[in-house]
């Protein structure tokens, strides 16, 4: 059993190209957060709209109130394919030969820092986005109204920052009740099936290792004492959780069956 300076983790020469690279994605993390937090969605304006089809004003009304708010869900959505990308990196990183995944994780900790910031944001994101059912009213209206003035030929601004094939996308996505997550079950999936010289155990150890990492840390006084933040005991559990999902997702049998290694 080893530490995992979730705190002060630093990247050492030889993390230092992937560890860059990911902390460009990380720290647009907490923006992201605030701007779903501060999601209110456009349900008066759309209501008001169905309510009197034929009031012009009331359209258009609702019409502004939805096209900037599907500017944020088009950012959202455009993150989570960075965070993709960023998790692939790290998963190359992290279990790549001839280091097994409790050498890596200790050799190199700031990645170990960074793919459990990037599970952290996920649950954190998930759980704003289920508790907001403003997102997908906003969303399917916004395709409605837009479908509508196509067979109209009404030009609409909103367009240019959704097209159709992005949008299908998009729904897809907020159709999830947990879409982050499903996004990082797939790239995980994809980088296993991707990476067929590597054994697929490379990648569950990876993550089961992690999971026992944060539940040591967790149960032992010792190492519980060495958190300087009282947010940081939150912060492993939601990595623990977030890694036997992944777990779940990724191996052939699952997280939950008695030979597991969770």
């Amino acid at each position: 059993n080893f530490f995992l300076d979730f705190e002060n983790a630093q990247p050492t020469e030889s993390e230092k190209e992937i560890y860059n690279q990911v902390n460009v994605v990380l720290k647009d993390a907490e923006g992201i957060l605030e701007d779903l937090q501060s999601y209110r969605g456009a349900g008066h304006e759309i209501r008001e709209a169905i309510q009197h089809p034929a009031d012009e004003k009331l359209q258009e009304k609702a019409w502004g109130a939805v096209v900037p708010l599907v500017g944020k869900l088009k950012t959202f959505y455009e993150f989570s394919q960075r965070l993709e990308a960023a998790l692939r990196g790290l998963l190359g990183a992290l279990t790549s030969t001839p280091y097994s995944p409790t050498q890596h994780l200790e050799r190199e900790q700031a990645l170990a820092k960074q793919f459990a910031e990037i599970l952290h944001f996920t649950l954190r994101f998930d759980e704003l986005k289920m508790t907001n059912p403003a997102i997908q009213n906003d969303f399917s209206y916004y395709r409605r109204t837009l479908s509508r003035m196509r067979i109209n030929n009404v030009p609409a601004e909103g367009e240019n920052e959704v097209n159709n094939e992005l949008a299908n996308r998009m729904s897809l996505f907020y159709a999830e009740a947990t879409p982050m997550l499903k996004t990082l079950s797939d790239a995980t999936t994809k980088f296993v099936s991707e990476n067929k010289n590597l054994p697929i155990e490379n990648t569950t150890d990876c993550l089961s290792t992690m999971a026992s990492v944060c539940r040591v840390m967790l149960e032992t006084p010792e190492y519980r004492s060495r958190f300087t933040n009282e947010e940081t005991v939150s912060f492993c559990l939601r990595v623990m959780v977030g890694v036997i999902i992944l777990y779940d997702h990724v191996h052939p049998v699952g997280a939950f069956a008695k030979t597991s290694k969770i």
